[in-house]
């Protein structure tokens, strides 16, 4: 763990419940223990108005995932909700076309 990250969970608090409760409803039960302690590497920088993704490790641009990624689609309410987990690892949180996010601190 990054000392120099904070936890998704911490600034965004109401998407980590939802993603909890997400992944317990697809049977990820690992997952919705994992994304507790998920930290916030990067807001994604596409530039996309639909875009909220984040990025939970910090990766050189470009370079796939390779072996042992999966992605998870979730079923949310509204939007799409999906996670790239590489080796039970969560990499990546994609938040598209959904309401915008309430963070806890302007950090």
């Amino acid at each position: 763990m990054n000392p120099n990250h904070r936890l998704v969970r911490e600034e965004f608090p109401e998407l980590v419940m939802e993603l909890v409760s997400l992944l317990e409803a697809a049977g990820e039960h690992e997952l919705a223990i994992c994304v507790h302690d998920v930290q916030l590497a990067a807001l994604c920088d596409c530039g996309d108005d639909f875009c909220q993704s984040i990025h939970t490790v910090v990766r050189e641009p470009g370079v796939p995932y390779g072996q042992g990624h999966r992605c998870v689609p979730l079923l949310p309410e509204q939007g799409m909700l999906a996670l790239d987990v590489v080796h039970h690892r969560i990499q990546y949180i994609e938040v598209l076309h959904r309401p915008p996010m309430r963070r806890t601190s302007s950090a």
